[in-house]
């Protein structure tokens, strides 16, 4: 399926119906959009495997639809209060997913406006609750494709700044760079209903409100995230894909990045990261064949750290321990601090 998670088609979506499929979660991981990374981050899968059912189940107990089913142990599928040991497979309904076609290095999403039922949303939809240092907000701003009066400020704001409301917004989903878009174009591009946004907007944002509340008893901050939304048979929304993981939300502990801001950190001192950020400016299409000097590898120590960090926001959030003998995370954090120190 992807740079990180596979997936096992178990019954193909129909036109009018959902299919069955399989997330095997693994331990590969994906920086700055370039796919499979020479390193592998030990139990990593498994730990956002479990946190993405955690709040699945939590978002169904407040009667939010989702396409979790369930977590697979001995063969069986399961609930997260009847598992043994941490699972890396989740059952899921599978939807539709139709690309928009290139034309002309542009891309055509007309074929959206025919469809009613069973498909992907092709946006990802972005939360903000606040805009820690490294947020694309800042750049925007500078660039003037953000106004502060988007945000509900009167400010130009500082990093740290927390957003008197949760802001939401969306990127393209299916496109080869991800790329910010207004609602307007969203609409007009695809036909979706008006109706449909507006109730992606209020999920989203109790969503997010839900991830932070589970965050905050670990005292870790939610700052941003993504969510992924499909329409099921019957035209209803649902939310798919993984949410409220370090994967799909920047937490923070202490100011502290828990998620793969720690990776990029490293990388962006790389040669491999300039020459990618040149072919990006160069070709938003086929940038990656541009790039010739391969991704370095990860130091040892940082990836056992951060396999670690995984552990422990898996076991701090979840209420339970998984993953028996990890540190705690606030022990994990400053030892990561302490190496990235020592490296700049």
């Amino acid at each position: 399926m992807g740079s990180v998670k596979d997936l096992v088609v178990i019954e193909k979506p129909k036109d009018s119906s959902c299919g069955l499929g399989k997330f095997v979660f693994s331990d590969r991981f994906s920086v700055f959009d370039w796919g499979k990374m020479p390193d592998e981050i030990p139990l990593k899968g498994r730990s956002l495997c479990i946190m993405g059912a955690f709040f699945f189940e939590k978002l169904e107990e407040n009667s939010y639809k989702t396409h979790y089913i369930g977590l697979v142990e001995d063969g069986k599928i399961k609930r997260l209060d009847e598992l043994k040991e941490p699972s890396a497979e989740m059952v899921v309904k599978l939807v539709r997913v139709i690309k928009p076609k290139v034309k002309d290095h542009t891309y055509d999403y007309s074929e959206f406006k025919n469809l009613k039922a069973n498909f992907l949303i092709p946006f990802e939809v972005i939360y903000r609750n606040s805009l820690p240092e490294g947020s694309s907000v800042f750049k925007r701003l500078r660039e003037g494709k953000l106004s502060p009066s988007d945000l509900r400020l009167e400010y130009f704001p500082e990093p740290g700044v927390k957003l008197p409301d949760t802001f939401i917004e969306l990127s393209t989903k299916l496109e080869e760079i991800d790329r910010y878009i207004s609602w307007e174009e969203a609409k007009e591009l695809t036909g979706i209903d008006e109706s449909v946004f507006d109730e992606i907007k209020k999920k989203a944002v109790l969503a997010s409100k839900l991830i932070t509340e589970f965050a905050q008893r670990a005292d870790i901050s939610n700052e941003d995230g993504k969510f992924e939304f499909a329409l099921d048979e019957k035209g209803e929304l649902m939310f798919v894909d993984v949410l409220g993981t370090p994967d799909e939300c920047r937490f923070t502990k202490d100011g502290f990045h828990i998620s793969k801001e720690i990776l990029r950190v490293f990388y962006r001192k790389t040669e491999w990261f300039y020459e990618l950020e040149e072919a990006k400016k160069r070709d938003k299409i086929n940038w990656r064949k541009l790039v010739r000097t391969p991704p370095p590898r990860l130091p040892e120590e940082l990836k056992k750290l951060v396999s670690l960090m995984y552990l422990a926001c898996c076991n701090e959030i979840t209420g339970r321990e998984w993953f028996k003998g990890v540190p705690t995370l606030q022990k994990v954090i400053n030892e990561i601090r302490s190496f990235l120190d020592s490296i700049r």
